[in-house]
């Protein structure tokens, strides 16, 4: 009876419960936290805004991270890849660009100040050599030129003295003769330019001065023989007439005279102030004697003088020597006088260096094509003032271009002046050629590279002069070659610092394998590194001369066989 009470007390509470059970929570909750949102000022719900944002990137950059690390790590699977040696074909191209030029150009700059008068050509204009292009009336540069040859012949005469003084480092007789009036020289006395060091006589021949009557006027002439009779040697000589001197002396007696010039040759036994006269026979057989005996003179006499300052280095200057023309007298040390020389040789070259600028300047201004071409960059009409050092046309050979390009230090050893060259400018193409490769380099983020020069026929005028261009050549190509991908050649050093190129072999340790091999990856067991010489190779594959076989299965490469390391 009691249970079934209790049972229907059961029910009854769970019939009433439906009235006076609260709101669900989560209703509740969710409705409370949006008011508390809306109701919050906008500022505070931007900050809010801000944070999440920051947290959410934060989560990214800590799962970037965890992958990365995972994968360096060696976490994740990976794949090691291989590739065999096999035989196949590859060829070689170098591809680059350049800046088109015209081969053959002349650029005309007036280096002084000036009037433009007449211009004769316009830009773009066609010129063939000889064609006139402008007149520049310039002063200035016709006083340029008048003052460089005026130090250009200044500078000469300079150089002229120099060479001419330094000759008496050796001091030589200019003649043969007699050594008088001496001055005692020892090695290592100073003279001084324009020292008097001894006087030179020339007695090889003696001159005597006779006067005759002019009654005998014509009866003695220039080359004719006369006797010349010496008391002193008590015999006589043939003597020739220098000269004839139509003077007019007078006699205390009252004879008017005339003057003749004979040449004694001497033999060794005549000196000057010996007396002697000169006589001659007439055709009519009648003597014609001087007025009076005269004396005898040398034939020539000078001063030997040095013509530097310095120190004796050895003399042989002797009183009464006998000595012959160019004989060397006296040696003076001129050590400051070639430097002299040679400073006054460097000045006269730079004067000559100006003056040809000024000459050249000077024609410029009333200038002719010396190419043929076109004209371009023309800007001056009659009537302007030209400025110092304007270029003021340039006329360019368009016909003919070259193309200035480099090639990197892989390639340079490829290419020989003569391979053809594919060009491409914009779509225009053209064949052009190597005309040469220079052996000096320029080094740019350590890679060098060597200058290139292609030249190209554009006489259909299709390419743009002053333009890029791209080229390309065929270095060198292989039908038949042994190639691997270029992933599986490393070069690596070995514990002795050298440095090797090889391939890892796949297998049993070879024989030509490598011990001490230092290499910045890590590579997998089982692979070993063979040295191999390696030739030409192109965007993918290189040539294996030597080192490994047909077959032989090589380390290329570890991938990740899930790139996203789950």
């Amino acid at each position: 009876m009691s249970e079934v009470m209790d049972r229907e007390q059961q029910t009854e509470a769970v019939q009433a419960a439906p009235e006076t059970a609260p709101p669900a929570p989560e209703v509740v909750e969710t409705t409370s936290l949006w008011k508390k949102w809306k109701g919050m000022p906008r500022k505070k719900r931007r900050k809010i805004v801000r944070w999440f944002i920051l947290l959410l990137i934060l989560i990214a950059i800590g799962l970037g991270v965890y992958y990365f690390l995972s994968q360096k790590g060696g976490g994740g699977e990976t794949e090691v890849l291989t590739d065999v040696v096999q035989y196949g074909q590859i060829t070689a191209t170098v591809d680059g660009s350049g800046l088109t030029k015209a081969k053959d150009s002349e650029t005309i700059t007036i280096a002084t100040t000036g009037t433009v008068s007449e211009v004769f050509v316009n830009e773009g204009d066609t010129v063939e050599p000889g064609t006139p292009l402008f007149v520049i009336d310039s002063d200035a540069a016709r006083n340029a030129v008048d003052k460089a040859r005026q130090d250009v012949l200044g500078r000469e005469k300079q150089l002229n003295a120099l060479l001419k003084d330094v000759a008496g480092l050796n001091l030589a007789a200019g003649y043969s003769g007699k050594l008088m009036e001496v001055v005692d020289l020892n090695p290592g006395d100073t003279v001084s330019k324009e020292q008097k060091l001894a006087v030179l006589a020339d007695d090889t021949r003696l001159r005597l001065t006779q006067y005759y009557s002019y009654a005998y006027e014509g009866m003695i002439h220039q080359g004719q023989q006369m006797d010349v009779s010496i008391p002193a040697l008590m015999s006589a000589l043939p003597g020739t007439v220098e000269a004839v001197h139509m003077v007019s002396r007078i006699t205390p007696e009252g004879t008017k005279l005339f003057s003749a010039d004979i040449l004694v040759e001497n033999e060794g036994a005549l000196t000057a102030e010996m007396a002697a006269s000169a006589t001659v026979t007439t055709p009519e057989g009648e003597t014609v004697y001087p007025y009076e005996p005269g004396k005898l003179e040398y034939f020539r006499t000078g001063d030997l003088k040095s013509t530097v300052n310095g120190t004796v280095l050895s003399s042989a200057l002797v009183d009464y020597l006998q000595v012959t023309a160019g004989q060397v007298l006296v040696r003076v040390d001129g050590e400051d006088s070639e430097a002299e020389i040679f400073s006054a040789q460097q000045s006269l070259e730079e004067a000559q260096k100006e003056l040809e600028t000024a000459e050249k300047n000077l024609a410029n201004c009333s200038a002719v094509a010396s190419i043929a071409g076109k004209v371009i960059g023309l800007t001056m009409k009659p009537g302007d003032e030209i400025a110092a050092n304007t270029t003021v046309v340039t006329i360019s050979d368009t016909s003919s271009l070259i193309v200035n390009a480099t090639v990197d230090e892989r390639n340079v050893s490829a290419i020989e002046p003569g391979m053809m060259v594919d060009l491409d400018q914009w779509g225009t193409t053209a064949m052009g050629t190597v005309e040469s490769v220079s052996l000096s380099s320029t080094i740019n983020n350590g890679v060098a590279t060597y200058p290139m020069v292609i030249s190209v026929d554009n006489s259909e005028e299709t390419l743009q002069v002053n333009s890029y261009i791209n080229y390309s050549l065929t270095a060198s190509e292989n039908d038949n070659c042994l190639i691997l991908p270029l992933q599986a050649v490393r070069t690596v050093s070995t514990e002795e610092g050298e440095t090797l190129t090889v391939v890892y072999v796949a297998g049993d340790k070879p024989e030509t394998a490598v011990e001490g091999v230092m290499s910045d990856e890590t590579i997998p067991e089982g692979y070993w590194p063979v040295p191999v010489e390696i030739g030409i190779s192109d965007n993918y594959n290189v040539e294996i001369k030597s080192g490994v076989e047909e077959g032989t299965e090589v380390f290329t490469q570890v991938q990740s066989a899930d790139p996203w390391g789950y």
